[in-house]
């Protein structure tokens, strides 16, 4: 098991990776979509609830010098790329909706995974989604008083429909017209899923990449007048199911799967962990569950993290485990001391771990 940490785009810096390298990491996630704001000191805690911003990189595809300099970066301070996280919107928004650029962004995707091979990077995460994660809102109520995210179903409209020009929480066109996106129903989204599985999945063996999804946050059927997929455990297995490619798997979330209704975390850590199936872990604490739960400090929520890891331990489980969201500490760097915090638990539970055998 290897100590990760996930860095957003405007934060692969070189002080960034050092702050990783001091804290006990080993490898690094990145994700190259610029949408959370806050430059040095990025955070989750802002209101996102017009947007995570906008996206303008259509057929700015991610090339393989470009790809090749960031890693050779993260190898100088004695890291190692594990994964990529989340495709630009900008890349794929008509793939999401099945709209006339579909087949073209499919081959750009198909293009990208064999660039993310070339380099060597193992594995590309996504999250298939037209409204992607929204609703949270950042509020003071961890302990301590700590800035985190909170999911309260009745505090906003789970109705409001999708501005066209956005999907996946983010703007990809300012020039589109006025209107909405039009309802999407479970059949529709789970077709879009499996037409998008069966064009990549092929580029990704051949290309050795893993190719994982992540769970819908909010666990909810449906978000915004569009149906999700990945709502419940047994709709996240049925990824296995429609495409049984050896290089399809999960991006395991924990603090979504327990936010789900009937979840149990620990039975779905184990059954995937055991069949090699889980790309890489979102080690997150929570307490409730949809339609009402906020992300809290690793060591305080509902889900036992040791015995989490002892699950991971009796597996064999030999991928990474990151923190991907923390309360924001009280600091002149909130997001930096929370993600601290987080790794310092993560490290030393591991080595206690380890120790004890």
């Amino acid at each position: 098991m290897k100590l990760g940490l996930g860095l957003y785009k405007s934060v692969l810096t070189d002080n960034n990776f050092r702050f990783a390298k001091q804290a006990g990491a080993s490898h690094i996630v990145v994700q190259l979509v610029d949408y959370i704001k806050g430059g040095d000191n990025p955070s989750l805690t802002q209101n996102y609830l017009g947007g995570w911003g906008v996206t303008e990189n259509e057929n700015k595809l991610w090339e393989y010098d470009e790809l090749k300099a960031i890693k050779k970066q993260i190898e100088s301070h004695g890291l190692t790329w594990e994964a990529i996280e989340n495709f630009d919107p900008s890349h794929w928004y008509d793939v999401l909706l099945d709209g006339p650029k579909k087949d073209q962004q499919l081959e750009n995707i198909k293009r990208t995974i064999q660039n993310i091979g070339k380099v060597g990077i193992p594995i590309m995460g996504y999250y298939f989604s037209l409204a992607g994660v929204w609703g949270w809102t950042g509020q003071p109520t961890g302990r301590g008083s700590a800035r985190s995210i909170e999911f309260d179903g009745s505090a906003v409209d789970l109705n409001t429909p999708i501005p066209k020009g956005m999907v996946w929480n983010m703007t990809y066109d300012t020039d589109a017209p006025e209107g909405v996106i039009e309802p999407v129903s479970r059949e529709e989204i789970w077709q879009r899923l499996e037409y998008f599985l069966s064009q990549v999945l092929p580029i990704a063996e051949e290309n050795n990449v893993k190719l994982v999804a992540h769970p819908d946050d909010p666990p909810l059927p449906e978000l915004r007048q569009t149906a999700r997929l990945f709502y419940t455990p047994s709709e996240y297995e049925k990824l296995l199911e429609v495409n049984k490619s050896p290089a399809s798997g999960f991006e395991f979330c924990m603090g979504t799967i327990q936010e789900m209704k009937e979840s149990n975390v620990y039975e779905l850590l184990d059954k995937y962990s055991q069949a090699g199936k889980i790309g890489y872990i979102h080690f997150r604490n929570v307490k409730g569950k949809v339609p009402n739960y906020r992300e809290v400090f690793v060591d305080e929520g509902d889900i036992d993290m040791i015995k989490a890891l002892k699950i991971l331990q009796k597996n064999n489980y030999d991928g990474v485990i990151i923190p991907d969201h923390t309360p924001e500490m009280t600091s002149g760097a909130p997001w930096h001391t929370g993600m601290a915090y987080a790794l310092g638990f993560m490290k030393g539970a591991l080595n206690t771990l380890n120790h004890n055998g």
